[in-house]
């Protein structure tokens, strides 16, 4: 019963500061964009180098049998 009155509590006071500061948490979100842009880019291109990693090697692997 405490964790939901706690709950509760933490959830009116996240709306009522959402409502006071919701030009500075537009602010935060417009500088967050490009850092997470740049982080899941970096992680797109690690999973797909990796990918095609793979890929040659599985190549190289069905040559060396055919010999």
């Amino acid at each position: 019963m405490k964790t939901l009155i706690g709950g509760a509590i933490a959830v009116l006071l996240g709306v009522v500061g959402l409502a006071v500061w919701f030009t500075e948490f537009l602010m935060i979100i417009t500088g967050c964009i490009p850092v997470v842009l740049l982080l899941a880019g970096g992680f797109a291109l690690y999973l797909g180098f990796d990918e095609l990693k793979d890929s040659w090697k599985n190549d190289e692997g069905v040559d060396a049998s055919a010999d």
